[in-house]
């Protein structure tokens, strides 16, 4: 999932930098200069709206957070304790703590939520099991993805966080979907769920800091399901995923709680604050979609290879919107597809072009930038059908110049995930 949006951008080759002291100095640097241009362009937040803040927005600052618009959000990319770089491979070695509480997160309840929902996503929920976690999307009426959203199934209601960029895109949508449910008989309710934070912990020492918290052994506890956990006293909503391909948690928790746990969180010494620069570094290595750059409503979930989310027995119903146009992509094929690949030279922004080895523009760069794991220059990009098979030789146009390029296969760094 999941989900802000800006790039890490540099100036040069990652290689150049390794892992010294300037280089960590010069890489969060260009990431600060770049971040306001590039939000600025993807999101257009309004200078006449205040920035709405998280519960823990004192807590950020307080503990040094550099503070940037983000999605109408007032969120921090990186702290002074760590650089973007540091903080990137600390996550991938320790633990990381993100405030993600910009996110939407809703509830649907009725007896009919499943039948609803099901309407409107391409997931197949009558099946996931009860406390079970799902990934899907949005379809619009031409099976363009409105949004991505990790969906949770309980007994007595359905758990959804999408993101914070489509929030008033997606309960719209929602609501007039309900209402046009509602009229025709069917049971079903919505709830924004805005008491409650959003917290993910993550990296691979996540699970031993959670287990001295709470009060269940997390043993059992498999990647995207879902608990109610008592962290501390603290009656918690807790999902084992996340978006850095490492394993970890995201932990709804009563607001007026979030800045205590937090705080409890970074008493273990291989906890450390994290911020918007560092998720996008890592989930970029994780082969993760960011919407409105590697999914939008022009694309398809099938160009997007995100077919494996279309559950069998919704391929078969066909009765999600937008699912005539969809499902027979399956078999007849697309025009494009989103590919991960290896670039040569300096990092490939968005929008930049790809040709192949004929010079013929066959597609586009959607996220790009240095994988500080690798010490490469990674990127995801839609290209025409036919040049998306692994190792295919392309290259790629940075600064009006053609650097080679590599189709691999994703994610870029291999998962983690506790299964």
């Amino acid at each position: 999932m999941v989900k802000f949006s800006f790039f890490i951008i540099m100036s040069c080759a990652f290689s150049k930098f390794k892992y010294s002291a300037l280089g960590v100095r010069l890489y969060s640097n260009k990431v600060l200069g770049l971040f306001s241009t590039t939000h600025k362009r993807n999101y257009a937040v309004s200078t006449e709206e205040p920035l709405k803040k998280t519960p823990l927005y004192d807590f950020h600052v307080e503990n040094g957070g550099k503070m940037v618009p983000f999605a109408g959000w007032s969120m921090p990319v990186q702290y002074s304790s760590l650089g973007v770089l540091a903080s990137h491979l600390h996550t991938r070695e320790n633990a990381s703590l993100f405030d993600v509480s910009h996110m939407l997160q809703m509830r649907l309840t009725g007896r009919d939520r499943v039948s609803f929902l099901e309407k409107l996503v391409v997931a197949d929920l009558e099946e996931l099991p009860v406390d079970n976690s799902i990934l899907s999307v949005f379809t619009n009426e031409n099976g363009g993805i409105i949004d991505d959203t990790v969906i949770c199934k309980h007994n007595d209601h359905i758990h959804i966080v999408s993101n914070a960029a489509c929030a008033d895109k997606d309960t719209t949508h929602i609501r007039k979907e309900i209402n046009k449910f509602q009229q025709r008989g069917g049971d079903v309710n919505l709830k924004i769920i805005d008491d409650h934070a959003l917290l993910a912990l993550q990296g691979p020492k996540a699970a031993s800091v959670l287990q001295e918290l709470c009060d269940k052994d997390l043993s059992d506890f498999m990647f995207m399901t879902a608990r109610h956990l008592n962290i501390k006293g603290f009656d918690c909503h807790v999902t084992r995923s996340g978006y850095t391909g490492e394993d970890g948690f995201e932990i709804g928790v009563p607001s007026p709680a979030s800045v205590h746990l937090a705080n409890l969180l970074l008493k273990y010494p291989s906890v450390q604050l994290a911020g918007l620069g560092a998720r996008d570094s890592l989930r970029l290595e994780a082969g993760l979609c960011l919407y409105g750059h590697d999914l939008d409503e022009t694309t398809t979930p099938v160009e997007a290879g995100l077919t494996w989310t279309i559950g069998k027995r919704r391929r078969k119903e066909s009765d999600f919107l937008g699912a005539e146009h969809v499902i027979p992509q399956i078999k007849g094929g697309v025009m494009r597809r989103r590919i991960g690949f290896i670039v040569e030279g300096a990092p490939a922004r968005e929008n930049a072009e790809i040709y192949n080895n004929k010079d013929e523009l066959i597609g586009k760069v959607t996220s790009g930038g240095p994988s500080p794991s690798l010490q490469k220059n990674i990127a995801m990009g839609y290209v025409k059908s036919g040049y998306h098979k692994l190792s295919t030789e392309l290259q790629v146009k940075v600064r009006n110049r053609m650097q080679k390029a590599q189709v691999v296969k994703m994610p870029f760094v291999p998962t983690r995930y506790y299964k």
